[in-house]
């Protein structure tokens, strides 16, 4: 009988073309260590830099699928009775998620200067090991929804620029009155 189970993906991870930490997030207790995995890592790496056009494969007893973009692996590793469907769902929609939020322009570059967009994308189609979502629109449309008026947002929620921003507006229109 098959343990069913919602905990779907063990870790996402995407790796520059060098092999070198773009992003990465680990989900339960294999990879608890920093240099457990840097060498998951490495040895994920050094499998598949060789067929850089996205496959599946096993790799240290886990299901691994993965897509190159530009200079940039994105991996989706999940238990070895994982439907590889699903963690195929899961690769699409984050990738195609990241490739609309950064007006499909996915290098290493790109990707650092809007990590914090790519981190929220992730949060949104995963969590603690949970798909959320699978469809990359719907990511895409909650991570880049705009507030709609900054002033009904209170000042401890906003970052510095936007306090100012908000400031400046109230001070501006107690002027006029």
């Amino acid at each position: 009988m098959v343990n069913l189970t919602l905990y779907t993906v063990k870790a996402v991870v995407m790796l520059d073309s060098e092999g070198g930490r773009v992003l990465a997030k680990y989900y339960g207790q294999d990879y608890s260590s920093p240099k457990d995995q840097k060498a998951f890592e490495k040895g994920l790496y050094d499998k598949t830099k060789r067929a850089p056009h996205g496959e599946i494969l096993l790799f240290d007893n886990q299901v691994v699928l993965y897509r190159f973009h530009e200079d940039v692996f994105f991996y989706i590793v999940g238990m070895p009775e994982e439907n590889e469907a699903m963690l195929l769902v899961i690769l699409n929609a984050f990738s195609d998620a990241v490739s609309m939020l950064l007006r499909h322009q996915i290098s290493k570059r790109v990707i650092l200067e809007n990590l914090d967009l790519v981190v929220l994308a992730l949060d949104e189609t995963i969590d603690e090991g949970i798909v959320l979502e699978t469809d990359p629109s719907a990511i895409v449309a909650r991570v880049s929804k705009p507030r709609e008026n900054l002033s009904d947002v209170p000042l401890s929620e906003q970052t510095l620029i936007q306090a100012y921003q908000t400031a400046k507006e109230k001070f501006g229109t107690a002027l006029l009155k």
